[in-house]
């Protein structure tokens, strides 16, 4: 495969990950966005969904890897988007614990996480923490303009996906805002990798 095929694999990744959990959110009873994570649209009869959304948008963002490796400024930049990428395949490889009551009858918490949820945490954490490191490493440019939307982002990213996971862990002030704190971190992300994408491809 060609370098612009691969670059373009990481544009499409996030708006087709965003359009998928987005159209999954709205269709579910009982399903807050506000509250819960994306990751809860794996549980259900209809999970599959939202699990094949995660090994898509992990397969495309590792070609996006690739891409970037041949390409990019920054080899450190694109082993740190191929360990997100890797994030979010074990994500859809292994299914999250239920959480803030969804779906309806489990509690706000569990007591003991199964072994499989506390993967999916695992590697969930190790992708967000990468991205967050790469918008920072990608920073690392001739462009002001350019390092200045990647560090925000960055920061952004990190502060976010910080506040949801707080939020996911019970914490009383933010307990209802994590699906929207945690979608809000997503938009920061994803948008940042299309347009890293873009920038690289037209370079």
């Amino acid at each position: 495969m060609g370098d612009q095929p691969l670059l373009a694999c990481g544009m499409a990744a996030g708006p087709l990950f965003t359009a998928t959990y987005l159209l999954e959110g709205a269709g579910r009873v009982h399903y807050k966005s506000s509250r819960h994570p994306v990751s809860s649209l794996a549980l259900g009869p209809a999970g599959w969904a939202q699990t094949a959304n995660f090994l898509v948008a992990g397969l495309l963002s590792l070609l996006f890897a690739v891409g970037l490796w041949r390409t990019g400024p920054s080899h450190w930049g694109a082993l740190l988007i191929g360990v997100w990428a890797v994030g979010l395949l074990g994500a859809g490889a292994f299914r999250t614990d239920p959480v803030s009551g969804y779906p309806v009858g489990t509690p706000d918490q569990l007591q003991h996480p199964t072994r499989v949820g506390a993967l999916h945490d695992l590697f969930s954490l190790i992708g967000f923490l990468a991205l967050a490191v790469a918008c920072f490493v990608f920073a690392l440019s001739n462009s002001p303009g350019w390092a200045l939307y990647s560090t925000a982002s960055g920061a952004l990213f990190a502060t976010t996906m910080t506040l949801a996971s707080a939020a996911f862990s019970q914490h009383e002030r933010w307990v209802d805002l994590g699906g929207l704190l945690q979608r809000v971190a997503l938009t920061i992300g994803w948008t940042w990798q299309t347009l890293l994408g873009a920038r690289v491809l037209h370079t």
